[in-house]
């Protein structure tokens, strides 16, 4: 009997624990501020352009390597 005492035991701890934690997780969400919209845009914005940006220099990189390597083999 002590054997099933203690699973149901357990049981119920790590429940507890399960709630408090969810209950810390929500505590802690109310505490965030959220961004606004236009500037989860105007963010997004940018990384747009940082990544256009480096997807050209690699673009170019790539282009010139691959003329170089072209020559080589000739």
């Amino acid at each position: 009997m002590k054997g099933m005492a203690k699973k149901s035991e357990k049981k119920t701890n790590l429940f507890k624990r399960m709630k408090e934690g969810v209950k810390g997780i929500a505590s802690e969400l109310k505490k965030v501020t959220w961004p606004t919209f236009g500037k989860v845009m105007a963010e997004t914005g940018i990384v747009l352009v940082v990544v256009v940006f480096f997807l050209l220099v690699i673009l170019g990189f790539d282009s010139l390597l691959s003329w170089l390597f072209s020559l080589l083999v000739k």
